[in-house]
């Protein structure tokens, strides 16, 4: 097989030995990986895939055709069109896969759609639901609302009758993101003035880490699910202490196998129903063939984009 490879911080579309699928594994022919930042952290050498994923080629998620299975496999059969989080391989014409980690993908949906799906719901859905306990008329904040995980974040938000209000650096666009679903689009430098917020989803930290504190209401709870500004901050606890609010963190992509099976049953049951019938959908700003991974890598990069960046096999 073909897959895109990273070399001496480059990315090179070389052949590789086709992956066997082990015990309870699907091999699945892949039409379409969506890139994250997780992807570009690893092609600098700074975000190394976790063990059993392969070292050298990047893609947290896929959707393609099951073509082979493993000893053991018996929720899937080959011929189905599927979807799931990988700790890495996706961007490769073939790869292994644990088949309790795959989802159907829907009849309505395209594969472009489908392989921008996996990651950027899954992270949402866990931080709002299973880490905040998000409930019906909640306030919700998600920063850096135009990325993948932000635009999925307001779309499961809304539809779970919260209010939404979104955090974008670009004025230019607050409507698409209201359009998802979001009340009020905003400024970072204005998160003060929508306080307080029951409910906080921090894609961006660094500096705007200490609004996003002092935004929370009481009993409020702020998930970090993206530091692209800085990993580090420095807290005021007496504002945590006074509204008796709470901080998380979140990352799938070094969790145990149980735990991401646990989240894919999550999301094909509430969320992939919502994806088919069209309540939320996967915004793709733009589509690269698999060989061109370096331009697509570029332009997830450059920023001023709503929704994913994928990548389709030719």
């Amino acid at each position: 097989m073909r897959a895109v490879t990273v070399v001496d911080g480059q990315l090179r579309w070389q052949e590789h030995p086709d992956p066997e699928p082990g015990p309870g594994e699907a091999l699945v022919a892949v039409h379409c990986a969506g890139i994250n930042a997780a992807d570009l952290l690893q092609r600098q050498g700074f975000y190394p895939a976790p063990p059993g994923s392969p070292p050298d080629i990047p893609g947290m998620e896929l959707a393609g055709e099951v073509v082979r299975l493993g000893p053991g496999c018996e929720r899937v059969s080959v011929g189905d069109r599927v979807m799931a989080l990988a700790g890495g391989g996706g961007q490769a014409e073939l790869a292994t896969v644990p088949e309790a980690h795959l989802m159907a993908v829907p009849k309505s949906v395209s594969w472009g759609e489908a392989g921008g799906f996996p990651e950027v719901f899954s992270t949402a859905y866990d931080a709002l639901f299973t880490q905040c306990g998000l409930s019906l008329g909640e306030r919700v904040l998600v920063t850096g609302a135009a990325g993948g995980v932000g635009t999925a974040a307001v779309q499961l938000a809304a539809v779970a009758g919260a209010e939404v209000v979104a955090s974008v650096r670009r004025r230019e666009l607050h409507d698409a993101v209201m359009a998802l679903g979001a009340s009020r689009a905003l400024d970072p430098e204005d998160v003060p003035s929508a306080a307080p917020f029951d409910v906080v989803l921090e894609l961006v930290a660094g500096p705007g880490m200490a609004a996003s504190v002092a935004a929370l209401g009481t009993g409020g709870r702020l998930s970090v699910i993206g530091v692209g500004a800085g990993g580090r901050h420095e807290l005021d606890l007496l504002t945590l202490m006074g509204e008796r609010a709470s901080i998380r963190g979140s990352m799938l992509r070094m969790r145990s196998r149980t735990d991401k099976e646990l989240v894919a049953r999550a999301v094909e049951a509430k969320v992939v129903p919502l994806l088919a019938s069209g309540r939320v959908r996967v915004p793709v700003i733009e589509t690269f063939p698999l060989a061109m991974a370096e331009a697509a890598y570029e332009r997830f990069a450059a920023g001023g984009k709503l929704g994913k960046v994928v990548l389709l096999r030719s």
